[in-house]
């Protein structure tokens, strides 16, 4: 079955850096375009980043200059490097498809963002 696994996430002060990673199984990750999404308690989930099947990316707003999301094919793996972090930033990260529909959600890995 499909399967997510969100990690790298942590506590960090303001304006320092994570690396996220999200290892996916029983799908055909090469095909799809994948996203990052995050979730604060008592709001929706957001779709943060987009990485297509040929590479090219979008981003929200709020972290467009700061996030980069990649990909490797090989490893059916999605990361999203965060710099310049900020309190707001604060939240659950998960991954999934970003297109044809979100499939079973992984646990999520959670980023803090504070001094």
């Amino acid at each position: 079955q499909v399967q997510f696994v969100e990690s790298g996430g942590g506590l960090v002060q303001p304006g320092g850096s994570l690396r996220l990673s999200c290892a996916a199984s029983g799908i055909n990750f090469n095909i799809y375009a994948m996203g990052w999404y995050r979730q604060v308690p008592g709001k929706q989930r957001e779709l943060v980043a987009i990485i297509y099947s040929i590479g090219s990316t979008n981003y929200a707003d709020s972290v467009k200059g700061r996030f980069t999301i990649s990909r490797d094919n090989a490893k059916s793996t999605v990361y999203l490097q965060m710099n310049s972090l900020k309190p707001e930033d604060t939240a659950v990260y998960y991954c999934n498809r970003a297109r044809l529909g979100v499939l079973a959600w992984g646990q999520g890995t959670q980023v803090t963002v504070s001094s």
